[in-house]
């Protein structure tokens, strides 16, 4: 089943009670809460008000959306994050890999970023939470190639993959990245981008020639997978609205 939600990252401006309010006033499910804007490491506190308001509003945490930079972040900084996660009861935490694209890291680190992409999955297994890399350029998951790769060289079986499409990605390769990436794939990052990547936000609708092949395909086997809204034009409320009501509709298409 697809799981609809928001990526809290996607209105930076707006408070954790807001975020809250604005996803269940848009019928989504589930919030992936960021950790750079309102639940920062070491905020027990903050982690343990955003899970509350969430059950209050009938919601699920999908995630925590860290910004550990495997192989690059002090490691000490680890433990802080899966606290926090854990306050926030959070089954996942995002983790970036790397800093730099698979073309332009070197065999030592990228093997420093699996390195502490497997140290750091060990740590959090411990307490019942795994590592979501997510798909990013700058990272070694900027190719399908590097990111398999990637995965077979941390060899640890709770790391699993996030998704998301390039800037203007046509539908076939989006299709094949998420087909390949399957079944361990757990959540996408839902938006639409035109050529000009991230200046060039459209509403979702203007992509449904990529979404609705792409969602149809993630709930083909019937695994629960989020789908996470992000990226909204002009970083509009009202915008978000009218793309949410968009995605519940491909939802339950894909669904039927």
């Amino acid at each position: 089943m697809l799981v609809p939600g928001l990526a809290s990252v996607t209105f930076r401006a707006l408070s954790v009670p807001r975020v809250v309010d604005l996803a269940r006033s848009c019928g989504l499910w589930t919030v992936e809460w960021a950790g750079d804007v309102h639940v920062p490491v070491h905020d027990l506190a903050g982690a343990r008000d955003a899970r509350d308001r969430c059950a209050d509003a009938g919601l699920s945490v999908s995630a925590y959306g860290s910004y550990y930079r495997a192989g690059v972040t002090d490691p000490v900084e680890w433990p802080a994050a899966v606290a926090v996660a854990t306050e926030l009861g959070a089954p996942r935490i995002r983790v970036w890999a790397g800093t730099a694209g698979s073309a332009g890291t070197s065999a030592g680190q990228r093997s420093r970023v699996v390195s502490a992409i497997r140290d750091a999955a060990r740590f959090a297994e411990d307490y019942g939470i795994r590592i979501a890399l997510e798909h990013h350029r700058g990272t070694l998951t900027d190719t399908l190639e590097s990111a398999n790769r990637l995965h077979a060289e941390v060899g640890h079986g709770s790391v699993v993959p996030y998704w998301q499409p390039r800037g203007g990605q046509d539908a076939a390769s989006a299709v094949e990245e998420v087909r390949t990436l399957l079944p361990r794939l757990t959540t996408a990052h839902v938006f639409s981008w035109g050529a000009g990547g991230g200046r060039d936000r459209l509403p979702l609708a203007a992509r449904a020639d990529l979404w609705r092949p792409v969602l149809a395909e993630l709930a083909r086997d019937g695994v629960d997978r989020h789908v996470l809204l992000e990226f909204v034009a002009d970083d509009s409320p009202e915008r978000f609205r009218e793309d949410a009501a968009v995605l519940l509709s491909w939802v339950n298409a894909a669904a039927g």
